[in-house]
């Protein structure tokens, strides 16, 4: 069901209560800005454009907002220098999964590069048992505080690097504890997926999931490679995907043979909306292809990516698309048990996530709206004939 047939427009409050399901995001671009102030200072790290966490934040916002992806990833530079050691790893972690949490998400899946976190002399598997003591942490206080959220971790391989059958057979041993996939990231143009087919070939060995980076700043060529060449499970953004959809001037639309493909296989779209205003993937929240590629029924996902790159949240996300294309808790919600089918974790688990979390969830924020609905039109009793 769709906005276009149900009034039931979502009121801010009630996005923000609404259980979301988030698997495009990162670790280091979700950071407090007062706890990297606190991290920088307690590790002696100078580099900081600002040291009051209000204006830290908003330099983020600005110097990721440049219409570049190689602009908008060097501001990851201040976030990874600070996330160095085992303390400073929980702590992320744990204020990740909390801020997640009362933001409505009840299940996430976090990436994040375990090489990029080795400067201050911890190992690759030290890093990942940080991060994954933090999630647990903050999973925790989540349910003391009243919220439930489960928090997966994905590991990313950095597509510039050699490092990438090293970090898959990491995330090969840590599958059971807590790492539910594979991932590699970077910019994209120079750096095909098909570099590492080395650690896709192992993981599909292994039988383990993977998600790559495809089609955001780069176009088809990149979203084919990662499909047809290394068998990626799902697509982090794709968002290009629409250059393969072609709107003709009455209306209907004609898809080519991948975008046909993407479809008809049910590939699962990361598309992180805010994310690609920023990179120049997109122009407006309302030319935004997620409007199209709804329509014409893709596993379309919402997601944040870099929440502090992008002064972002689920939330926010989804209120600007209710702004931008009347979408109704029906459509939220379609969007959410898309992204829960599309998760790394057993079925059995994701439809019990679907059936007893997801869709009472909604049908709650339904009721609500048919409770208003009737008391806005029962305040006077007719008179009896």
């Amino acid at each position: 069901m769709t906005s276009q047939s149900t009034p039931n427009t979502p009121t801010p409050d009630q996005i923000r209560r609404a259980p979301k399901v988030l698997l495009h995001d990162h670790l280091d671009g979700g950071l407090r800005p007062g706890t990297i102030v606190e991290l920088a200072r307690d590790a002696g790290y100078t580099g900081l454009p600002e040291t009051d966490p209000d204006k830290l934040g908003v330099w983020f916002a600005e110097a990721a907002d440049s219409g570049s992806l190689e602009r908008y990833l060097e501001t990851f530079s201040h976030t990874v220098a600070v996330m160095q050691t085992r303390d400073a790893l929980i702590r992320v972690a744990r204020e990740c999964a909390e801020d997640l949490a009362e933001d409505g998400v009840v299940y996430a899946e976090v990436r994040y590069a375990p090489e990029q976190h080795l400067d201050g002399g911890i190992s690759l598997e030290e890093v990942v048992e940080a991060v994954n003591e933090g999630f647990r942490q903050g999973e925790s206080l989540a349910r003391e505080g009243g919220r439930r959220i489960r928090v997966g971790a994905l590991l990313t391989a950095m597509r510039h690097a050699a490092r990438a059958l090293e970090i898959a057979e990491l995330a090969n041993r840590y599958r059971d504890l807590g790492v539910v996939g594979f991932d590699i990231a970077g910019a994209e143009a120079g750096f095909p997926p098909t570099r590492h087919l080395d650690a896709f070939e192992y993981l599909k060995r292994e039988n383990n999931h993977f998600t790559i980076h495809a089609g955001e700043a780069f176009g088809l060529p990149s979203i084919w490679q990662a499909l047809q060449w290394c068998g990626a499970d799902r697509l982090g953004h794709g968002v290009r995907i629409i250059d393969d959809i072609q709107v003709q001037d009455d209306g209907t639309v004609k898809l080519g043979r991948l975008a046909s493909y993407v479809r008809d296989k049910r590939i699962p779209l990361e598309l992180c909306p805010s994310s690609n205003l920023q990179t120049g993937a997109a122009d407006s929240y309302a030319q935004h292809p997620i409007g199209l590629l709804r329509r014409l029924h893709f596993r379309a996902t919402v997601n944040t990516d870099n929440r502090l790159m992008s002064h972002t949240s689920m939330s926010s996300e989804f209120e600007h698309l209710v702004e931008a294309f009347g979408y109704s808790l029906d459509d939220m919600q379609w969007f959410s048990v898309n992204a829960m089918k599309s998760a790394f974790i057993p079925f059995d688990e994701r439809l019990a996530m679907i059936n007893d979390v997801i869709k009472p969830g909604y049908a709650e924020l339904k009721s609500e709206w048919l409770f208003r609905q009737t008391a806005s039109t029962s305040g006077s009793v007719p008179e009896e004939g």
